[in-house]
């Protein structure tokens, strides 16, 4: 085995939670090595949170103009080049990765391709790639190879009419109909994708909602803007006999009693993810585990010294910014005297159309956990900026302490509700309460007026409703 210099920090995993790590001991000074097996960016960059978007951006502008009529104007004739589009969106992630890539040469951080073994306390192996049989040796380790996506037992992924994430991203037949497994984020947003560019969609959840973890409310307006969009929805079912014909996939949808044949020419498995440890610890390194996902204490180390870990490999919820900010908390507990932050508080956003948000807890949660709460809605119909732009679907729900008005939980569906919700994690941050919400002046006319309006219904002092 060849040896190398040693490091102050070996990242292995270059995602959102590997390379923001690496940046931020860069940033202090320290000499860091990143190891990643494919680019830099990880998942999310490269086969997540980026293309997906530019898909959908591409989804709603061809929405757009099939509603162009509804904005005073005329468009003829549009169509879409669906390898075109799936072309744009491997290019956006790959503008992406070369940006990390240059933020890893200004901050003076190694770069290994290949795949990583940790073989002992500060020490990587690199067992595949051009670097095959290299150590790394580094004072500190931190892991952050995250999570692959979830699949069904003997269920073959083939990448042409059975498929996860993965697969559909780079995906260039366009599919007449599609049947998505499972009504989390990701698989909501590919059906609402490929349902605006006309494939006939089915939705199904195991879950009696989809967006299960989103509030009620919020999942009985995105279900029912979907059925109107034309997205066939069964929750509380399950798939069951699923086959594998030559050009299609066969199946049967199970709910109670009750069984439905199904065909479809693509099938989308958006089931959740599972921890990504393959291959990533050596037969001689045992480190605590949770559900198989690697188990940290306050300072985000593992079982072992020196041995840190962040990302969606410690488990839920499985968010890249979440991942981000673990990453530099522990950064910053390795070498500064900052006291790291476990994360309790953070955004959930889904990008569909209409979109969903959140922050805090359910209703369903605050009533379980038998707090004294009341609730403030207002309707995007009632704001004037949503019905200039013709996107009046929507409401932002506000559940607050009854006796010091103190943020619970916010929860937004409609248009631009993934850049709403910031105001309302910040309020949470900050302890802020909701007359404090009230009486910070929202610009006119804007969608932010919503966030305030939502705070004064909860005492019954919105103005516009």
């Amino acid at each position: 085995m060849e040896s190398a210099n040693k490091y102050d920090l070996a990242v292995l995993g270059g995602g959102p939670a590997g390379y923001a790590a690496a940046i931020r001991a860069g940033q202090l000074g320290k000499k860091v090595v990143c190891i990643e097996m494919e680019r830099a960016g990880g998942t999310c960059l490269n086969w997540g949170c980026i293309p997906s978007k530019a898909l959908l951006k591409s989804a709603e502008i061809y929405s757009a103009m099939a509603h162009a009529e509804d904005y005073g104007l005329s468009v003829e004739g549009a169509s879409f080049d669906f390898d075109k589009i799936i072309t744009r969106s491997r290019g956006v992630s790959d503008k992406m990765a070369k940006g990390v890539e240059f933020l890893f040469k200004k901050n003076k951080v190694d770069q290994i391709v290949g795949k990583g073994q940790l073989i002992a306390a500060g020490m990587i192996e690199i067992i595949e790639g051009a670097d095959k049989g290299k150590v790394v040796s580094a004072d500190k380790v931190l892991l952050a190879t995250g999570c692959l996506p979830r699949r069904i037992p003997n269920v073959e992924v083939d990448g042409k009419v059975i498929m996860t994430s993965r697969e559909i991203l780079e995906n260039r037949k366009f599919p007449k109909s599609l049947v998505v497994v499972g009504a989390g984020a990701i698989g909501v947003e590919f059906a609402y994708f490929f349902n605006a560019l006309g494939s006939e969609v089915t939705v199904v959840e195991m879950m009696d909602q989809i967006v299960p973890v989103e509030d009620a409310e919020v999942s009985q307006a995105l279900a029912r803007s979907f059925k109107k969009q034309g997205i066939k929805i069964h929750t509380g079912t399950k798939v069951e006999n699923i086959k594998k014909l030559k050009t299609s996939v066969s199946m049967d949808l199970v709910k109670g009693e009750k069984t439905e044949k199904l065909k479809a020419d693509m099938m989308l498995l958006a089931i959740g993810v599972v921890p990504n440890l393959d291959g990533a610890l050596s037969s001689r390194v045992k480190l605590d585990l949770d559900r198989g996902y690697l188990k940290v204490d306050d300072r985000y180390e593992t079982s072992m010294k020196g041995v840190f870990a962040a990302g969606d490999i410690i488990g839920p919820p499985w968010l890249a910014h979440v991942g981000t900010y673990e990453a530099v908390q522990a950064v910053n507990g390795m070498f500064t005297d900052q006291t790291p932050q476990r994360v309790t508080l953070f955004p959930g956003c889904t990008y569909c159309n209409p979109q969903v948000a959140s922050v805090g807890m359910t209703e369903a949660k605050a009533k379980e956990e038998g707090l004294d709460y009341l609730v403030g809605k207002f309707p995007y119909t009632a704001n004037g900026r949503a019905v200039a732009s013709e996107q009046s679907e929507g409401f932002v729900k506000l559940i607050t302490g009854k006796q010091h008005g103190e943020v619970l939980g916010a929860h937004i569906v409609g248009y631009d509700a993934t850049e709403l919700i910031a105001e309302y994690v910040l309020a949470m941050k900050m302890e802020g309460t909701i007359d404090e919400i009230h009486d910070t002046i929202h610009a006119h006319p804007t969608l932010t007026e919503m966030l305030g309006e939502a705070a004064a219904a909860v005492h019954g002092e919105a103005i516009h409703i």
